[in-house]
């Protein structure tokens, strides 16, 4: 019998560890083809690296600590967010009045559950906007003052919008609005967005998207980053992904939500199907941009056709891995 007992526990034992996974992480914080070695110092590239090594550390931590994907999500975002070297959160871009007009999205692949804001101009974190909408709302996508509002009401922080009139970027404003051919040729003209997927032990995963959207939009233009299946989408059985780049073009082809029907129906891998969207699809569009994602086996993929994206990713119990430009250059 104690043998029996003790078979019985080794079985379970067994049993346990086979069904718990790594979990993982991977992150952006954008694409475009300024993002060339040759424009920016050593010390700037330090700068971008310190960065998402931060944001990959939090996450990290929080899955480490058994925290939901959604809310992991939202506290890696937060702090990329918070770093003015990205266009999300305090270092969004600039609309043509001078004013931020942000959006994010966030989904979780367990539930289907998914939260988004458009056009918000005093949330401090708009990703923390998105997870109150999955949270707490009925609806899917909020905008404006009501997304505000609402994100309020659910604990998010109302700052002085003058708190995401950074320098670098009023001065970018400026010369645009002096010339308006300048903006094509801007080396800080930023088209990306910020982004992180994460997979937790049990194989649940969870995508989100926060982005200051183009400097010097006009009409409230909004981009793919708050739409679910353009710019975010989460699935367990197929894949997580946060987009970033020309964001018209992500949503006339649901760029994200393809990638997940490509992995599920068609049997393509993670990376065989985002090659496709963004080389194959997006390039023969002449369309720019790139993403990140998770596939359903725990597979890390990226692809983009600018000269650069900020990445990076990091597996439980191995070291976080982020990149500029391409594997070689660091």
């Amino acid at each position: 019998m104690k043998g029996s007992h003790l078979l019985t526990c080794l079985t379970l034992i067994l049993s346990s560890w086979a069904s718990a996974q790594q979990y993982s992480i991977i992150i952006h914080g954008g694409a475009g083809n300024g993002l060339k070695p040759e424009n920016y110092t050593e010390v700037q590239k330090a700068a971008f690296h310190v960065g998402l090594n931060r944001a990959l550390a939090v996450g990290d931590s929080a899955l480490n600590a058994g925290t939901p994907g959604p809310e992991v999500v939202s506290l890696v975002l937060q702090v990329l967010e918070n770093d003015t070297l990205f266009n999300a959160g305090r270092g969004a871009v600039l609309t043509y009045d001078g004013k931020a007009s942000m959006d994010a999205s966030i989904m979780d692949g367990a539930t289907g559950e998914a939260g988004a804001v458009a056009g918000i101009s005093c949330i401090k974190n708009p990703i923390t906007a998105a997870l109150a909408v999955l949270r707490y709302s009925d609806h899917v996508l909020l905008s404006g003052s009501g997304a505000d509002d609402f994100a309020q009401l659910h604990g998010g922080t109302c700052v002085d919008p003058n708190y995401f009139l950074i320098n670098s970027n009023l001065k970018v404003l400026r010369k645009i609005r002096g010339d308006q051919g300048a903006l094509d040729s801007l080396i800080d003209h930023k088209m990306g967005t910020v982004g992180c997927v994460v997979r937790d032990r049990e194989g649940n995963i969870a995508a989100g998207t926060s982005t200051g959207g183009l400097m010097a939009k006009k009409y409230g233009r909004i981009g793919d980053s708050p739409i679910i299946g353009a710019g975010t989408y989460a699935d367990n059985a197929s894949v997580g992904v946060s987009c970033t780049g020309h964001g018209e073009y992500f949503i006339r082809n649901v760029i994200a939500y393809q990638l997940a029907a490509r992995y599920l129906y068609l049997k393509e891998g993670g990376q065989e199907a985002a090659d496709y969207m963004i080389h194959d699809l997006l390039s023969g569009q002449k369309a720019f941009g790139g993403l990140i994602g998770i596939d359903a086996k725990g597979e890390f993929f990226y692809a983009f056709n600018t000269v650069g994206m900020l990445r990076g990713f990091k597996r439980e119990g191995e070291a976080a891995q982020t990149y500029i430009f391409d594997l070689q250059e660091r």
